[in-house]
């Protein structure tokens, strides 16, 4: 079988390819960019594996006049820079002792053993520059049948990287095929793996949530998550209950998946285990705020904007299960493009201070619930 797209034609990506052949080394594309070419999905990094060592790969970089910089030198990661596009070249790796966040690993020329330090069967192919498919564990039936599993004993491989446990539902909820379920050997490996999160850091756990209800419809394997405990575990107070719905209205209104919304769907108090961007810890305060209100859709509009409008009616509609009423966004977005009449200056010298902050918001909110009817003079008279 044949990996084509242009990342791999590419000059710049050939160029790297050149520069660390030379003296008979071997260099290889690897993981999500090999994964995703052959199941048709964007790529986005592209990652390369090679049996030279990380030194080795500096001096071939500068030969060829490529420009290299150590980013992960101690695990054998070097970015080579190329016509303005970073590549990591990592050597080949095996791990010699893992604590279930980071592995110390010593380099190999061995390319089944770098294969059998990854994670998931479909993330171990391998492409030479010319696109030739290289798969040393036998990984391919699995990418072809969107079969998320674990390379191994799954047990095993989670131990070494608990994170492992969300990296399997976010794979599934992008790659998987819903209607083959999940793998019976790593929901019982998650099982009885669950203390393993308790030791991994905020940021890395919230990453991968975001990433994973990022995709086009995360229900099934966070419905997973909950049967397991993971999702206690990570987001206690949380229930599936309202996502399932939430996507298909989404789908439904052709609203596109937003990792945020959806978290607030879940119904945990709080976020506070996944230490998320400040940008969106506001978005979820926020949208746990509003859904409460009984702010109707078109001051939804007003107020808070088209799109946080929209998002909130979604919400409502899916945590109480019941339709969207496409009326409610018509009018949250004209809400959104209405200006009050009434300015700060037409209120002064009467009011100053506090006190004309006080008025114009009294005023603000006549108009408001007049269905933004009411007139400048009314308003004043």
């Amino acid at each position: 079988m044949k990996v084509t797209g242009d990342w791999l034609t590419a000059a710049s990506t050939q160029a790297v390819f050149t520069a660390l052949q030379a003296d008979g080394h071997s260099a290889f594309a690897v993981g999500g960019c090999v994964r995703n070419a052959l199941m048709g999905v964007p790529v986005s990094d592209v990652d390369i594996a090679t049996d030279a060592t990380p030194e080795t790969v500096q001096a071939l970089a500068q030969a060829a006049g490529l420009k290299s910089v150590p980013t992960g030198i101690d695990h054998g990661t070097i970015t080579i820079v190329s016509e303005g596009t970073g590549y990591e070249v990592t050597t080949f790796r095996a791990d010699t002792e893992t604590d279930g966040r980071y592995a110390i690993v010593r380099f190999s020329t061995d390319m089944a053993e770098d294969a059998a330090r990854r994670d998931f069967t479909m993330n171990a192919l391998y492409s030479d520059a010319t696109g030739q498919l290289v798969d040393p564990l036998g990984g391919l039936p699995d990418l072809e049948a969107r079969r998320v599993r674990f390379i191994g004993n799954a047990q095993d491989r989670i131990a070494e990287d608990y994170l492992r446990i969300l990296r399997f539902f976010r794979f599934a909820a992008w790659y998987g095929d819903p209607d083959l379920g999940f793998d019976a050997d790593a929901l019982a490996a998650i099982a009885v793996s669950l203390d393993g999160l308790h030791g991994l850091s905020r940021e890395r756990i919230g990453g991968e949530v975001v990433k994973l209800l990022s995709a086009r419809d995360p229900a099934p394997a966070v419905g997973s998550m909950e049967q397991t405990g993971v999702l206690h575990a990570i987001l206690p107070g949380s229930t599936t209950r309202g996502l399932a719905l939430l996507v298909h209205l989404e789908l439904a209104a052709d609203v596109p998946p937003d990792a945020i919304r959806r978290l607030v769907s879940l119904g945990a108090l709080d976020c506070e285990g996944l230490r998320l961007s400040k940008k969106h810890q506001r978005r979820f305060e926020q949208y746990q705020r509003l859904i409460s209100t009984s702010e109707p859709p078109a001051e939804l509009g007003y107020r808070h904007g088209a799109e946080v409008a929209r998002d909130v009616l979604l919400l409502r509609a899916a945590l109480l299960e019941m339709r969207l009423d496409p009326e409610g966004l018509s009018a949250a977005e004209i809400g959104s493009q209405q200006q009050c009449p009434v300015k700060p200056a037409d209120l002064m010298p009467d009011y100053s201070g506090a006190a004309l902050g006080a008025r114009l918001r009294e005023v603000e909110d006549r108009w408001v619930a007049s269905g933004f009817a009411l007139s400048k003079s009314k308003l004043l008279g």
